[in-house]
């Protein structure tokens, strides 16, 4: 039975930057991830705080290029203030690939263009809502060891991953 990694944030916990949640983002999966929970295949985590981060916290996004370019240290994740955020998000990406590998999960619902959890589109770094090409830091350190990555977005094509063997 496949597992699931899941952003705390869309399961109704306030651990956004904001403090609030993003729980209406996934109403329309609501009755499939109660089950799932409900089987134990669900497992949830908040990169950004297990990085290090309060909540709530500036927003921050990636500069200069997505995860892959911030896990190659060529890029880094900056607040509005400009307080380089870097480490946090790579550590709070480390730390969510070892739950997901500690716990055998082999997908991952992500919060949409996070810098931690993006998924195939996040902030382009300039704080003006902008959006780019990319994967926030977690998404990319997560897809680099195996593990399918999903937004709400792309509901029908987690349903057919959760469902398939």
């Amino acid at each position: 039975m496949k597992k699931l990694l899941v952003s705390a944030c869309l399961l109704g916990e306030p651990l956004r930057y904001d403090g609030d949640n993003n729980a209406d983002k996934v109403s329309h999966l609501k009755i499939l991830l109660d089950q799932w929970m409900a089987e134990g295949r669900v497992v949830p985590v908040c990169p950004e705080t297990l990085g290090g981060l309060p909540t709530p916290r500036p927003p921050a996004e990636a500069e200069n290029g997505g995860g892959d370019a911030v896990l190659a240290g060529i890029a880094k994740v900056q607040t509005y203030h400009n307080e380089d955020v870097t480490q946090a998000f790579v550590t709070g990406a480390e730390k969510t690939l070892a739950t997901a590998q500690r716990h055998q999960c082999r997908g991952a619902l992500l919060a949409a263009r996070s810098p931690s959890c993006g998924v195939g589109e996040i902030y382009d770094g300039s704080h003006s809502r902008n959006i780019t090409t990319g994967d926030g830091v977690t998404t990319a350190l997560l897809k680099q060891h195996g593990i399918s990555c999903f937004t709400s977005d792309m509901a029908d094509e987690l349903i057919h991953w959760m469902n398939s063997e």
